[in-house]
């Protein structure tokens, strides 16, 4: 994950001239792209982290243009596939986004079904955003939460038919399972039910929260990726620098993992 700044036109942003703000932004994006790809990591996914409060749907058109711009520059950037997610829940924005700027895929926070969170009730359109992105920019994969953190579920809330919901239903080309928070690990229960229903659908599966050296072991061995975030940064904290040491221990302990499965 890469968190970016709080963007021109959002309250992080208040009384700072846009264009050079976007350009500090840009420079950022690009050196962490460039050291996160260095490290390793096969793929990036940028998100408006410092938007916060965020619009539970429609952003604002300077958000999506200072988004565009960023992702243009990172993806010329790096050689690994960057994605977007648009916070809270703008999934057409992050396809435009994406088709723009030559971005690989997506992720969404509520696809399908209906979720309570702080931004208030989100209703997911799979119907209307998944037609969308075949018209309009059908070489973007979509990569979409299951029972999404910082949210309850108003929808299906048994893990297993969430993941057949979302990944077989709305058509979602991945389905991600976190935990209740940023940065927050799940049940290994709850994961390893999650894990077992995707890999039965051959629906691929990603963690996108809770990643740390300790719980590498057992999520590797119930995913099919990791989205890293605050444990990357300093202080294990969502939207601070990121910290070379916590990068090298996390993939130093990634190697091992790797090594131990080719072993098994």
């Amino acid at each position: 994950m890469i968190h970016l700044a709080a963007l021109p036109g959002s309250p992080g942003a208040t009384g700072k001239n846009a264009n050079r703000l976007l350009d500090s932004i840009v420079k950022t994006a690009t050196t962490e792209a460039k050291t996160l790809e260095a490290a390793g990591f096969s793929g990036l996914i940028l998100e408006n982290f410092g938007d916060a409060p965020f619009f539970p749907e429609t952003v604002p058109a300077e958000t999506v243009a200072s988004m565009a711009q960023i992702a243009r520059e990172v993806v010329r950037a790096v050689k690994i596939p960057v994605g977007i997610n648009v916070l809270r829940n703008d999934c057409r924005s992050a396809l435009a986004i994406a088709a723009t700027s030559g971005a690989s895929f997506i992720r969404v926070n509520v696809l399908s079904g209906v979720a309570a969170t702080d931004q208030g009730m989100i209703q997911g359109r799979a119907a209307e955003w998944i037609r969308y992105r075949n018209q309009f920019c059908p070489d973007v994969r979509i990569l979409a939460d299951i029972l999404v953190k910082h949210a309850r579920t108003l929808s299906v809330t048994e893990v297993d038919l969430a993941v057949e919901e979302v990944g077989l239903r709305a058509h979602a080309d991945g389905v991600i399972v976190t935990g209740p928070t940023t940065g927050r690990a799940m049940e290994r229960g709850f994961l390893k039910k999650a894990y077992e229903a995707a890999s039965k659908h051959e629906i691929p599966l990603w963690i996108g929260s809770g990643t740390t050296i300790e719980t590498l072991p057992w999520m590797v061995e119930n995913s099919d990726g990791l989205i890293v975030g605050s444990t990357l940064r300093r202080n294990g904290r969502a939207g601070a620098p990121l910290d070379p040491s916590r990068i090298r221990s996390l993939m130093n302990e990634i190697k091992k993992v790797q090594k131990q499965e080719r072993k098994d």
